[in-house]
């Protein structure tokens, strides 16, 4: 059966027609396959599974639907969305991963991450995120009003948006020795990632055998998917608004 996999859609509001690829993958490529795994930044932001906001409960029932028809379908955090919860999950059908996640893909083991985690060369970015992954920031905030939430999340998008525009690529990008050492940690060869937004398949030798990376797209232009099939593995462009 094939596999997909997908991430960094970041949906939002403001930009209904990705949304609106999104809805029509799940109602007809996803409903071919034997699994769909969302590798986190699913939403531009989340603020809690109590919001109120239209979109939310859109993407719910369509994952739900999807669900209904028997495709499992997983959730792994992302650095945009790592406060949805169990209520969405719940609502949606989805299953949550952990951030490390390792699954068996036709007989071998594949680690799975959103891919922040190994961009250790950013220490400005991995400081911030040590700091609201925090179980006490996680529950201040929380507890917060929607409107202040709201507030916050604008806030938080506004700076990261002006950090990386002062970075140089390379700070954004994973670290060579992280990857090894994640695969490592792990006992795999195999690793699929997003968060970069640098979509490509990269191979090497790792510790004398061959090792295979795969980083996903974004969906800002179009949308991306990872197909995982008896052919191998591949990246595949999704056609987006206008095309």
């Amino acid at each position: 059966m094939t596999t997909l996999f997908i991430s960094d859609l970041h949906l939002e509001l403001t930009r209904p027609a990705i949304t609106a690829l999104f809805l029509d993958f799940l109602e007809r490529r996803a409903q071919q396959a034997g699994a769909l795994y969302i590798l986190g930044d699913l939403f531009e932001a989340w603020i809690g599974d109590d919001d109120d906001a239209e979109l939310g409960r859109t993407v719910a029932a369509a994952l739900r639907r999807l669900t209904d028809q028997g495709v499992p379908t997983y959730f792994l955090h992302g650095n945009r969305d790592f406060l949805l919860g169990e209520r969405f999950a719940a609502a949606s059908g989805i299953q949550l991963l952990p951030e490390s996640a390792v699954i068996e893909l036709a007989g071998e083991r594949v680690l799975l991450l959103h891919g922040d985690t190994l961009c250790t060369d950013d220490v400005e970015y991995q400081t911030f995120r040590a700091q609201v992954r925090d179980p006490a920031w996680r529950a201040r905030t929380l507890a917060l009003p929607l409107a202040q939430r709201r507030a916050l999340a604008g806030q938080l998008r506004e700076t990261s948006r002006q950090a990386i525009q002062q970075k140089a690529a390379a700070i954004t990008d994973v670290n060579p020795t992280a990857v090894d050492r994640a695969l490592r940690a792990h006992g795999v060869r195999r690793l699929i990632h997003g968060h970069t937004h640098r979509p490509a398949i990269h191979d090497w030798t790792l510790d004398g055998q061959p090792a295979r990376r795969a980083v996903l797209g974004d969906w800002y232009d179009q949308g991306s998917v990872l197909v995982c099939d008896a052919a191998g593995w591949r990246l595949e462009p999704l056609p987006g608004p206008g095309a």
